[in-house]
């Protein structure tokens, strides 16, 4: 017996069906792609929300506790969050932490202008000018030295080397948008700094006072061994009034030095990300926010800026710090830190000593 006959469907019922196959898969990419969407707009709002939330607690925590700082108890908070979050919350928060971490950093830097005065640094700290271009000279040294002695990898002895040199976690954020190094290894070097900066304003008045250093040979040491500006007031002030003043000042022409080394290292960068092309004009290395910094600076010393303007600038630049190694805390991989090993905090350690050092012969040459 025949098999029974099957009606072919013509060509317009086929592709009738395709058609609406094809509207349907369509339809269901959309639904996905929406979906999508919408859960990293979410994740992106999700994040950001925690680091306003972490950025304030870590900015009420620095005025309670401010030989800590603000800006190393969000680094050290983001960090955790980010570790009891997961490894996929934490991708899923990437896109939007750049955005608080590298535009907050460029604003914050623009702000650090207020706090200098390049008249009284002039007249105050050019005595102890040989000083503090020696030590930083010294301690930038030795870490390209040290750190590939100790195996350290170059933007964390980078990192590390200029916190130490200039002044903690403020260059450490300087130069972060030019190097753009992993948030583990701004994590690493912040809480390394952080640990023998707080040894110095714990040892260094009690050292003084054993060597008989004058309360200018004091103030010179601790302007240029201690990094943070609220630890270079509680290491020197608890020293004498004079060793304060003459600290705070040296401190700050020390943060001069973040212009250079931000030069040299926007060179070093763009040869590095481009060893074949042509070389770029000098001018167009120069980041924008070290432009502004040094405008600032220079109406700041032209008295231009109000008092009112410069108190609310410098809570402002603080905040923006804060607020940017928040969003760097919750990129950082907390195991991936543990596995970089003790060879950064040994390093440190070493520039730590030789930045005191250097400081106390240089000041006993001159």
């Amino acid at each position: 017996m025949a098999p029974p006959h099957r009606a072919t469907p013509p060509p317009s019922a086929n592709a009738e069906l395709f058609g609406v196959q094809a509207r349907n898969a369509e339809q269901l990419s959309v639904r996905q792609t929406g979906a999508a969407g919408a859960a990293g707009s979410g994740s992106a709002f999700t994040a950001l929300l925690i680091c306003a939330a972490i950025t304030a607690a870590a900015t009420f925590a620095g005025q309670v506790v401010p030989l800590v700082g603000a800006p190393v108890i969000a680094v050290l908070a983001g960090a955790i969050v980010a570790t009891a979050a997961g490894p996929r919350r934490r991708q899923s928060w990437a896109p939007a932490l750049p955005v608080a971490s590298r535009w907050g950093l460029q604003a914050a830097v623009v702000l650090l202008g207020v706090h200098l005065s390049l008249g009284e640094v002039a007249a105050v700290g050019s005595h102890a000018l040989p000083v503090t271009i020696g030590t930083l000279l010294i301690c930038l040294g030795a870490a390209v030295g040290l750190g590939r002695l100790l195996g350290v990898d170059r933007d964390l002895r980078t990192l590390i080397g200029v916190g130490t040199a200039v002044c903690g976690a403020s260059a450490i954020a300087a130069i972060t948008p030019v190097l753009r190094p992993g948030g583990t290894r701004v994590a690493y070097a912040l809480s390394t700094v952080f640990v023998f900066n707080i040894a110095a304003v714990l040892a260094f008045p009690a050292f003084g006072h054993a060597l008989g250093l004058s309360d200018e040979a004091f103030g010179v040491l601790a302007g240029t061994a201690v990094n943070d500006m609220s630890s270079v007031v509680a290491a020197a002030g608890s020293y004498s009034a004079g060793a304060a003043h003459t600290a705070v000042v040296v401190k700050l022409s020390r943060t001069l030095a973040i212009i250079p080394i931000c030069l040299v290292l926007a060179a070093v960068v763009a040869r590095r990300d481009s060893p074949t092309a042509a070389r770029r004009p000098v001018w167009r290395l120069v980041p924008w926010f070290l432009v502004g910094f040094v405008a600032v600076a220079a109406l700041n010393t032209l008295g231009l800026i109000p008092t009112g303007v410069q108190a609310v600038s410098a809570q402002t630049s603080t905040v923006l710090i804060t607020a940017a190694l928040a969003a760097i805390g919750l990129a950082t991989d907390l195991p991936a830190l543990r596995r970089t090993g003790p060879a950064p905090l040994v390093l440190g350690g070493v520039l730590w000593l030789v930045v005191t050092g250097a400081s106390l012969g240089l000041q006993a040459l001159f």
